[in-house]
């Protein structure tokens, strides 16, 4: 299976939020992520509005030609938000303020009463919800009894493990935890901290069907461009296609 390519387009935001201004517009570049291939847009919406705006949600609504990926927070408040602007999914993760980035995935499996709840009135609006984890055997089986939809790996101790045997360890057991996400029906994807040097052997991972990239495109967008940022990754994760 060809893993879909997800632009996260979060840290466009942060350099327009670090002063203030109107540029550069996050719109703009999902618009030409998706003209250079990308399949997917995702943002985080976070609760403290760091970064992405209510406003950048709701006109990508507007515009979006691919899917739309919501990233929220497992609140009341985050409910209402996907209530009201209709992603084509949302992505729940975890989130505290004083983190940098997503630390880790969610912990569903000491609070699957709770997120089976929210999972249901998502998905009574029409919603296909996804749930961050780590790759964990026993978080796949409690995201499963939790109802989601589908799964996203969080590839952060892969990425930061050193090359050789401990990089092959973190990606056999995404590779595990893939395989029983499939098997058990849901759908997966992988994302955090994937770049062009890492991301070939996950997207080689016939299990996982989208893999959702931001700070490594922006970055190198930065210093080529925005379309050739994003046809690099799509021709790394996807050599000699």
């Amino acid at each position: 299976m060809r893993p879909r390519l997800g632009v996260n387009i979060d840290h466009v935001a942060t350099v327009r939020q670090a002063r203030k201004v109107r540029y550069p517009d996050p719109i703009l570049a999902a618009a030409l992520a998706e003209i250079a291939g990308a399949e997917q847009i995702t943002l985080h919406l976070r609760e403290d509005r760091r970064h992405i705006q209510e406003r950048d949600l709701r006109l990508l609504r507007e515009t979006c030609q691919t899917q739309l990926n919501l990233e929220m927070a497992a609140t009341p408040e985050m409910v209402k938000v996907a209530y009201e602007y209709k992603p084509d999914m949302v992505t729940l993760v975890p989130e505290r303020r004083e983190e940098i980035t997503t630390e880790g995935g969610l912990d569903v499996a000491t609070q699957t009463d709770s997120l089976r709840k929210l999972i249901r009135s998502l998905k009574d609006a029409g919603l296909t919800v996804s749930l961050f984890i780590d790759p964990s055997l026993d978080q796949v089986r409690a995201s499963h009894k939790c109802d989601a939809d589908r799964i996203e790996l969080h590839t952060g101790r892969y990425c930061d493990a050193r090359r050789g045997a401990p990089r092959e360890q973190e990606l056999t057991r995404i590779v595990d935890t893939a395989k029983m996400a499939a098997k058990l029906g849901m759908g997966v994807a992988a994302g955090h901290g994937l770049n062009y040097d890492n991301v070939e052997p996950i997207a080689r991972i016939s299990e996982i069907d989208e893999l959702n990239i931001g700070h490594a495109i922006v970055a190198r967008a930065v210093l080529v461009g925005f379309d050739r940022a994003v046809r690099e990754m799509i021709a790394v994760m996807h050599p000699g296609s």
